[in-house]
């Protein structure tokens, strides 16, 4: 491990160049980083990565899943639930099934069960990848809501048909009402845990006597406690970090003061960002391991295999996403609550083509042990992998790369976005200087006329009240405004260095409001 070290820190200089490569060339980065993967896994003298299930499970899992239920609107994941549980459950099954009979009829060897355990692994669309490309496009909410609510709640169901299928190889046997009632204690169970580990640390956030670095800190145990917690007791870790994090992150505001809710954020971004990247590179990085072991199965037929299930997999997303439409379409003449709306096959056709695979599958698939309780060899293990791997790959390139052209080429309008965006923002400013100035003058008139801040204040909301719509700041202010940022910043540093007996931290309070105040223009 230690003679590899500089090796893992070169991984990482390639990671963050290829990120920036990426977004140089507005290329969605898993396909930079997967393909640099390959590449260097072919260079002489490399050392060979063998990637632990449980790393990617307990390591890299959690932390990817809780930032991304923290990021997520609850507003919006409600509005589409009809539409997200649909997709993140009932799609799921679906394309597993359709593996599962695709497996079992055209790949030698393969049973209904392998066939299942197969559909489990690689029917969960990756949520790092979607988000990737949706950055460099701009799609409506409703559709990127619809996206990120699913994957956060797709890899749970794909994890259960997998729990499910590995019984079923294992045992040859499946029990429909012990699987009913596995099933509903892994939901329950799950939800439970997440929303009490939550609870705990949210009572620990408020009344304990905690700073924005213990409050940090906390944020990182989070996820790792509920997911062990949920997965000690045999339920679902995935619904625990999930259930947990949005709880969390919807009663943020009572419980983290604005420095931890700033700092988290910042910290919590970049930690994330290296996760990423380091997944998707060991998937490249592990395609040696994954080939040796083929064994009487030859290459292109291992390959063959695997764009037959990705075949499948993209087919039988898209016919569902259709399908969706059409339940919507018969549930709006007898529900209120379906939307009335015609979606019109933009809308599915996006949905279903943004299916792009990733690390869940790939830990699945390294998961499968290496043997049955009875001793024997487990059946197909290295083939399944394979497959799988042949699956993110392709699914990454193809999809991944036509995406953002498929959306640009559709060129959707939003059905929810009643007025342009700058004009709702600027409404909500003038709402709250209007909201401040009343707060004001009902309770602190007095002291608003003895305390020239207090007046100072009052006409700031003044002015952000009367602020008409192209009074908002224009780029080329901003130009300059920067500008003036970066002469104060060098003022105070010269001044910092000419001046032997000034305290540095009031040099570098001030260098922090700048940062704030620079931080400040990406909303103004």
């Amino acid at each position: 491990m230690i003679e590899n070290f500089p090796f893992y820190l070169a991984l990482i200089v390639v990671i963050l160049f290829l990120i920036m490569l990426a977004n140089k060339i507005k290329v969605t980065y898993p396909v930079l980083l997967v393909l640099a993967g390959l590449g260097i896994s072919f260079i002489p003298g490399v050392p060979i990565l063998h990637i632990e299930p449980e790393l990617l499970f307990i390591i890299f899992l959690p932390p990817l899943l809780y930032e991304a239920s923290w990021t997520i609107s609850w507003k919006e994941l409600w509005r589409w639930r009809r539409i997200i549980s649909s997709f993140a459950f009932v799609v799921v099954f679906l394309t597993a099934l359709s593996v599962a009979f695709a497996a079992n009829h055209f790949i030698p060897g393969f049973s209904l069960a392998l066939g299942f355990l197969l559909g489990g692994i690689v029917s969960p669309p990756d949520a790092v990848s979607a988000g990737a490309i949706l950055k460099f496009v701009k799609v409506p909410k409703r559709l990127s809501s619809i996206l990120e609510g699913e994957s956060l709640l797709n890899d749970a169901s794909s994890l259960i048909i997998f729990r499910f299928a590995m019984i079923a190889v294992a045992t040859g046997q499946f029990i429909w009402y012990e699987a009913a009632m596995s099933f509903s204690w892994m939901l329950i169970g799950g939800v439970g845990i997440g929303l009490l580990i939550g609870l705990i640390f949210m009572k620990a956030h408020k009344y304990l006597p905690t700073d924005s670095n213990i409050d940090i800190a906390l944020t990182f145990l989070a996820p790792y406690l509920m997911y062990i917690g949920a997965e000690e007791v045999h339920s679902s870790g995935v619904l625990a970090v999930v259930s947990g994090g949005l709880f969390l992150s919807y009663k943020r505001h009572s419980f983290l003061d604005s420095r931890s809710r700033i700092r988290s954020l910042n910290v919590w971004e970049s930690f994330c960002f290296v996760l990423n990247g380091i997944v998707f590179l060991l998937i490249g990085l592990d395609l040696p391991e994954i080939t040796e072991g083929l064994g009487d199965v030859s290459l292109s037929s291992a390959i063959g295999y695997g764009v037959l299930v990705t075949v499948v997999l993209v087919v039988a997303r898209i016919i569902s996403a259709y399908g969706a439409v059409v339940v919507t379409l018969i549930a709006r003449n007898f529900i209120k609550v379906a939307d009335r709306r015609h979606p019109g096959y933009k809308v599915p056709l996006l949905i279903g083509w943004s299916g792009m695979r990733g690390v869940v599958s790939l830990a699945a698939a390294l998961s499968i042990p290496l043997h049955l309780d009875n001793g024997n060899p487990f059946p197909q293990r290295n083939l399944i992998l394979f497959i799988t791997f042949v699956v993110i790959l392709l699914t990454l390139l193809i999809q991944g790369i036509t995406l953002p052209f498929l959306i640009k080429k559709i060129n959707m309008s939003d059905p929810d976005q009643v007025a342009p965006e700058e004009e709702t923002e600027l409404l909500i400013r003038q709402q709250l200087a209007e909201k401040a100035l009343e707060h004001l003058h009902s309770n602190y008139s007095e002291l608003l006329e003895k305390q020239p801040s207090l007046q100072q204040l009052a006409r700031k909301w003044e002015d952000n009240k009367k602020m008409a719509n192209d009074a908002t700041m224009a780029e080329e202010c901003k130009v300059v405004y920067l500008e003036i940022l970066s002469e104060q910043r060098i003022w105070l540093l010269n001044k910092n260095k000419e001046e032997e007996t000034l305290n540095e931290e009031i040099i570098r309070k001030q260098l922090q409001y700048l940062d704030l105040e620079e931080e400040r223009l990406r909303y103004i």
